[in-house]
């Protein structure tokens, strides 16, 4: 059974940082590519930063780039988002994806979700 945990989600002050942690278990992790969305109230799920099954290869939306980093262990099946410098309109429900072909930020490319984390910053 496929299931990816999303962890590390909590209220913070404008400005500050956190790391989110998604656990996959139940398929081949480091044959995926693995990839953070986020929703905001009222708001569609958008793209935040993918990583390719090897690790080298990253890509961010352009509202991320520079403040978010994307980062995987494939010994641990644990994918990563180190968000720096949050704004209150990085509020949203993070939510992990993996996909086993090469995604877009489409989500109808990507084939496993997790229940995602609420990340909260004030201003």
């Amino acid at each position: 059974q496929v299931q990816l945990v999303e962890s590390g989600g909590q209220l913070v002050q404008a400005g500050g940082s956190l790391r989110l942690s998604c656990a996959a278990s139940g398929f081949i992790f480091s044959g995926y590519a693995m990839g953070w969305f986020r929703q905001a109230p009222g708001k569609e799920r958008e793209f935040v930063a993918t990583i390719r099954p090897g690790g080298r290869t990253t890509l961010y939306a352009d509202s991320m780039r520079g403040r978010f980093t994307i980062s995987r262990d494939n010994a641990k099946n644990t994918v990563y988002l180190q968000m720096n410098s949050l704004k209150p309109e990085d509020t949203a429900v993070y939510y992990c994806a993996a996909s086993l072909y090469n995604p877009t930020d489409d989500v109808k490319t990507w084939n496993y979700w997790g229940q995602g984390t609420q990340v909260t910053v004030s201003s």
